[in-house]
């Protein structure tokens, strides 16, 4: 039943994430049995919009992409927004995508994407608002619950949480894609 013992799976998140969109996934993974590490630009602890906190484990500029087998993007749009300012966190995106490793994104998420440079040819679903910068950056964008793109599992809004998690689950037990590059 812990089909996910053993695997080590990246959270990248700050300030403003969606609420349910960290705290969902990361139970679902660790049900799992996988161990779930928060990263975040800064130490402490970080602050979702309807008022969770969660202790960050590990800064992005300490964070090696090669630790973890995969990596989960929450949404928010204020999260979204900063993290891809980040350069540390883009660069660990980036890695992972080159390293093949399965990544989760949802909602505000998957601005970091395009900023990582790991869309081209991709296709990817969103909060309906970064459909044209995910295109932009060579994406295919689809309005869909979930959408799993050789290891790039991708959601809309927390409405599709449980269909997320459960791709999400699938793709980490699978492992490494090689249509996964950045």
């Amino acid at each position: 039943m812990a089909q996910l013992t053993g695997k080590k799976v990246a959270f990248l998140a700050t300030d403003g994430f969606e609420d349910s969109e960290l705290t969902a996934p990361w139970e679902a993974v660790t049900a799992q049995g996988a161990e779930a590490v928060l990263i975040a630009p800064e130490s402490g602890s970080i602050s979702g919009k309807k008022g969770h906190e969660q202790q960050v484990d590990l800064t992005t500029a300490d964070a090696a992409p090669g630790d973890y087998d995969a990596l989960v993007l929450p949404g928010g749009v204020a999260n979204g927004d900063h993290l891809r300012m980040d350069g540390p966190a883009v660069a660990f995106v980036r890695e992972v995508f080159a390293q093949h490793k399965p990544v989760g994104v949802i909602c505000h998420g998957g601005w970091i994407l395009t900023d990582a440079d790991v869309l081209h040819g991709r296709t990817i679903t969103s909060y309906p608002s970064l459909k044209t910068d995910l295109s932009n950056a060579g994406a295919t964008w689809v309005d869909e619950e979930v959408v799993v793109d050789a290891g790039l599992v991708s959601s809309r809004t927390p409405d599709d949480l449980p269909a997320f998690c459960d791709k999400l689950v699938e793709e980490i037990g699978e492992g490494k894609h090689e249509g996964q590059t950045a």
